[in-house]
């Protein structure tokens, strides 16, 4: 079936003698037949048009026609039988991939545990013929045996719950195809759960023998009964049950705990001893079950008390001294007899015992450790017989001076402001010493420089202000502040102390000068920058910062200031003609703090002339008569005209511009003055019109 398509199968031919070899044949596969194979016409080899499937088609009968072109024509048919043979292309399947499979622990060796049924979609027998095999997942004893041909799953050996809860298999299934390397192989993952059945009875694991002291409390806990069941769920529930030696009611036993308790007082004296029938049942279905005599001993109980000669030991011992430091010996008397006679002296659980040692006979008591009186100064310690007499010991630890004051901060930082009192007080310092008296007391002092700003008192650590504050001379303070305590050992400790001062609104703003002068030309435009004042103010935040303004001298709101940067400019167009200057415009600084602080400082503005107006004669004519006889060099008249500019622009020159061309006149440029240059004569010339300019 794997024969690959376009390949030669085999060929049909003619009789092979001298008739045929001249004989023109045409093959043909009739058309019902030609879907998976093809006939070459002329040679009449026959060809696989497509792949085969045994499964699918495993024998195919074809028609040949033959037709042959010589004379006569004649026509034959032949049918030819093709048998496929199968070629082992498909393995194994079963129908999941993981079972799991339960089966009770008490089943008989041989037992049906499950049918394995693989699939084999080959066509030919052994290619399609499956053996089963089995593998378990560990290197344990397998329980479990697969038929090879059947597929069956049967015990092979006793199964046990209680050893082996479940086991993992491996099941393969093989063809059995001729050739070996042929052969296709599948697995499947099978989990068996062995299920649990009540086969184990409960196992007693607790002491069959007890001991409990006759003067116990009903109630009191004697045993502690305990069975094992290995079995699961219910078939492993155990209760417990007394069967006998119970007559007379002295224990009460708890069936779901197995807890043995007194259920009344118990009597040496009546009875010292009991033997009690004890049965565990488990919950299986039939319930299985375990007995076993519990045996209880009444012990003797002392009845005599020991007295201590003395109800209170009162010592003392140093601190800080090594363990094995002997403190008291304490003594108590028994009238018991024998072993109930023999004292065990020791120191029952309270605060600190830990730190002692009783010798357990002779009632000595000890140091277990270094004693520091800080930590615990007292010790009231009780002593105790083995029965229940107490005697109690007062110890008092004497201090030594083994502590250093401790300040409750190694640093402080605190804020004042400025104007802080003299001999206020900003903090209160404080250090503990755990020692006690002189060892505890402690005088604090400081080892810095403080610049006669702070000191300390001694006692009380108060911090004290010593004189005035100014932040704008100094702003903070650091310095450290000692507790030490008065033994002669002097130990000490230190804190830093840090004292920021804090700025209060005490500095008025100050102008760089008190008296300004500036200028500024007339004619500009507004807004006009004229001159920048500064003042300046040491204190800070808003105490420090500035505001401008103009205070007087500004009735007409010729100017302003700009209130940040105090740049002081024009508001309207100035005229020098109209004002040459501002005498007194006061400006002032304030700050922002509350009540707000301020200065003044006078600015003198000069206003510079600009040449903006002309000459203006006193006339605009002038009449004079003159006789025609005056002598040459006579003064005529004089003009005069007038410039509201100031300096050099109102400085005026004057000229004749028409009406002395034969030059008859002279005008003195500078005072005006008109004077004649050449002898009148009337009946020449009766009028002179001059026309003068100033300019």
């Amino acid at each position: 079936e794997n024969f690959k398509p376009a390949q030669v199968l085999d060929s049909l031919k003619a009789p092979s003698n001298h008739l045929a070899l001249n004989r023109k044949l045409h093959f043909s596969i009739a058309k019902d037949d030609n879907v998976h194979f093809e006939i070459d016409s002329l040679t009449g080899d026959l060809y696989l048009s497509r792949e085969l499937d045994y499964e699918t088609d495993s024998h195919f009968l074809l028609q040949v026609i033959i037709k042959d072109y010589n004379n006569p024509p004649q026509n034959s048919t032949i049918f030819l039988s093709i048998d496929v043979e199968d070629k082992n292309d498909h393995s194994p399947c079963f129908q999941d991939d993981f079972v799991v499979i339960g089966i009770e622990e008490n089943v008989p060796v041989g037992t049906l545990v499950y049918t394995f049924n693989a699939k084999d979609g080959d066509g030919s027998f052994l290619n399609s013929k499956v053996e089963y095999s089995l593998e378990m997942s560990n290197m344990g004893e397998n329980p479990f045996l697969i038929h090879p041909l059947y597929g069956t799953l049967t015990t092979a050996s006793p199964l046990d719950r209680e050893i082996t809860r479940s086991v993992i298999l491996t099941v393969f299934a093989e063809d059995q195809a001729i050739n070996v390397t042929d052969r296709r192989l599948n697995s499947l993952a099978v989990k068996i759960v062995i299920l649990d059945i009540n086969d184990n009875s409960p196992s007693f694991v607790s002491s069959s023998l007890s001991y409990v002291m006759e003067d116990v409390e009903v109630g009191f806990l004697v045993h502690h009964i305990i069975a094992r069941d290995p079995d699961e769920g219910r078939n492993g529930e155990v209760t417990y049950h007394i069967l006998s030696g119970n007559e007379n009611k002295a224990f009460v036993l708890d069936k779901i705990t197995g807890l043995l308790t007194t259920a009344q007082f118990l009597d040496h004296e009546v009875q010292e001893r009991y033997s009690l029938t004890v049965i565990a049942l488990d919950d299986g279905t039939p319930a299985l079950s375990a007995t076993q005599v519990l045996t209880i001993i009444v012990l003797d109980a002392n009845d005599e008390t020991p007295v201590f000669l003395k109800q209170l030991y009162e010592t003392a011992v140093h601190e800080n001294r090594d363990p094995g430091e002997f403190v008291v010996r304490v003594e108590a008397v028994d009238r018991d007899a024998g072993l109930n006679s023999l004292l065990h002296y020791e120191i029952l659980p309270g605060a600190g015992y830990e730190k002692f040692k009783m010798n357990s006979e002779s009632g000595e008591l000890i140091t277990a450790a270094s004693l520091d009186r800080e930590t615990q100064e007292v010790f009231s310690i009780k002593g105790s017989p083995s029965r229940s007499s107490t005697a109690q010991l007062y110890l008092t630890v004497l201090d030594e001076n083994d502590h250093s004051p401790l300040f409750a901060k190694t640093q402080y930082q605190i804020s004042v402001t400025e104007d802080l009192e003299e001999g206020s007080a900003i903090l209160d310092l404080s250090a503990s010493d755990e020692d006690a008296g002189l060892n505890g007391e402690v005088m604090y002092s400081l080892i810095d420089d403080t610049y006669g700003a702070f000191a300390v008192d001694s006692v009380t650590g108060s911090i004290i202000a010593t004189k005035a504050l100014d932040r704008e001379t100094k702003s903070q303070y650091t310095f450290r502040a000692v507790a030490s305590d008065c033994s002669t050992h002097f130990p000490r400790s230190t804190t830093v102390m840090t004292v920021l001062i804090q700025d209060v609104n005490d500095n008025a703003p100050k102008f760089e000068q008190s008296y300004y002068k500036a200028s500024v030309w007339e004619g500009q435009s507004p807004k006009t920058d004229i001159i920048q004042v500064f003042a300046t103010d040491l204190d800070s935040g808003l105490n420090g910062e500035t505001e401008y303004s103009i205070l007087s001298g500004n009735e007409n709101a010729t100017f302003l200031i700009d209130s940040t940067r105090g740049i002081l400019a024009t508001n309207t167009g100035l005229d020098y003609e109209s004002t040459s200057s501002y005498r007194f415009l006061v400006l002032l600084a304030s700050d922002r703090g509350t009540p707000s602080l301020n200065s003044t400082a006078t600015v003198l503005i000069t206003v510079l002339d600009v040449n903006d107006n002309p000459p203006v004669f006193s006339s605009s004519e002038y009449h004079v008569h003159v006789k025609e006889s005056i002598p040459i060099g006579s003064h005529i008249t004089e003009v005069s005209a007038k410039d509201c500019d100031a300096g050099a622009n109102a400085e005026i020159t004057y000229a004749i511009i028409s009406g002395n061309d034969r030059g008859h006149f002279f005008l003195d440029g500078r005072t005006g003055s008109l004077n004649l240059m050449k002898t009148l004569d009337y009946e020449d010339t009766m009028k002179f019109t001059l026309v003068i300019q100033a300019t």
